[in-house]
């Protein structure tokens, strides 16, 4: 089984456009699935919206956090409870586009342990997210004996032995795409170009970013 997990914050007018995409390629795929919905402490109809789309499909999986937690924790919520041979992240924006799920599966059917999306091109990304992102991979990788692949984001692949080894570590802060960089593994890149927004904005402003 494969599961697809997303965290959800603030995401209520997205939701029916996420599914719409996400579902016929799982369904076209032909494994079994489950999508592992993390909302996030949402103030808006995110979670009335979720549980609409779960009461419709028993695979749609809905938790639901007591407030907004950040999304480092609701990811690994999500992972905690996904029950598939692999997980796979994806936002709820749809800038990640969920059409590259095949490839992402595809690399793992190979034996891969980690699959990465890597964004080749940013151009859909504001110019303040472009050069913070293009410094802080810079800054960290200058400095870290664990190196992370460069436009690389949540976007990925992940085999249940991989799951099982961030869930056990220690970590309750967490930097996702650090403690997913420093497990290790067999890994192979797809590279993807990312885009737009599909409603909203970004819940990470300049003053986040840094």
């Amino acid at each position: 089984m494969i599961s697809i997990v997303c965290p959800f914050y603030n995401e209520e007018d997205a939701i029916p456009a996420f599914f719409s995409r996400v579902l016929p390629i799982m369904r076209r795929i032909g494994e079994e699935y489950e999508v592992v919905c993390v909302n996030d402490g949402s103030i808006d109809g995110t979670l009335e919206s979720l549980l609409r789309e779960r009461d419709g499909d028993g695979r749609i999986r809905v938790l639901d956090l007591s407030r907004n937690f950040g999304k480092e924790a609701a990811l690994t919520a999500g992972l905690e409870a996904a029950g598939g041979d692999a997980a796979i992240i994806i936002d709820a924006d749809l800038q990640d586009p969920p059409e590259h799920i095949p490839d992402l599966i595809g690399g793992w059917r190979e034996g891969y342990d980690v699959v990465l999306g890597r964004r080749a091109d940013r151009s859909t990304d504001s110019l303040a997210k472009r050069l913070t992102a293009g410094l802080f991979y810079r800054v960290h990788n200058a400095i870290s004996d664990v190196p992370m692949p460069e436009n690389v984001g949540d976007f990925r692949l992940l085999d249940r032995k991989v799951i099982e080894t961030i869930k056990r570590l220690p970590e309750r802060r967490r930097f996702m795409k650090g403690l997913f960089a420093w497990v290790g593994f067999k890994t192979k890149i797809i590279e993807y170009k990312r885009e737009p927004r599909y409603n909203g904005t970004s819940k990470f402003g300049g003053w986040r970013l840094w």
